[in-house]
């Protein structure tokens, strides 16, 4: 059982880290499109990728119980998020760079 935890959390991680990067870039892209500033975008694109991830641990562990799969999920999701969200930052600038070159 704990050798398979690791690749539970790679099995996990890689299709959140995947949506983190889509829902992100889609954001930010229509957001500059329907003609944000770089301040506006960023205030839009960063909510729109993070989740209620606290609250989808309470209702996996009240629904499934503290030792299902989808609290283990629930916890995992959040632990993602945070370098996930790091790394977006560094998009961020990049985008700005790029799409706000007079900023």
């Amino acid at each position: 059982m704990i050798v398979e935890i690791p690749f539970d959390v790679l099995r996990l991680a890689v299709p959140l880290v995947i949506y983190f990067l889509i829902i992100f870039v889609l954001s930010f892209v229509l957001s500059k499109k329907f003609g944000a500033n770089y301040e506006e975008n960023t205030s839009v694109s960063f909510p729109a990728t993070g989740n209620n991830f606290e609250l989808a641990i309470a209702v996996s562990v009240g629904v499934f119980g503290i030792n299902s799969g989808q609290a283990f999920a629930g916890v995992i999701g959040p632990l993602i998020e945070v370098p996930a969200l790091i790394l977006l930052v560094n998009l961020a600038f990049w985008f700005k760079k790029r799409m706000y070159p007079t900023i």
